[in-house]
C-alpha cells in the first residue's frame, strides 16, 4: 500500500492512541464506562472505515492502470508477426 501522506497517517494514529488511552483511564477509574466503550467503538470504526476505503482506492487505481496499459503491447506484437515489406 502506498503511503502518500505519511505525516497524516502518523497524526491520525497518534490521535487514535490518545483516545484509546483516555478510554482505558476512564475504565480503570470506574467512571463513565459507557463513554469509554463508545470511544473505543468510534475509534475502531473510524480506523476500519479508513483502511477499507484505502484498500478500495488501491484496487480502483490498479484497475484503472490495467485499463490504461491494456493495449500497449498489441501494436508491437502485430508488427513483429508481419513479414517485411507488407
Amino acid at each position: 500500500m502506498e503511503l502518500p501522506g505519511l505525516r497524516t497517517w502518523v497524526i491520525f494514529y497518534l490521535i487514535s492512541f490518545v483516545v484509546l488511552m483516555w478510554a482505558a483511564f476512564l475504565t480503570a477509574s470506574g467512571t463513565m464506562l459507557w463513554v469509554s466503550l463508545m470511544l473505543v467503538i468510534v475509534v475502531i470504526g473510524i480506523n476500519f472505515i479508513t483502511v477499507y476505503s484505502q484498500l478500495k482506492q488501491q484496487v480502483s487505481r490498479k484497475a484503472l492502470q490495467a485499463e490504461f496499459t491494456r493495449g500497449i503491447g498489441k501494436n508491437t506484437e502485430e508488427e513483429e508477426e508481419k513479414p517485411p515489406g507488407q
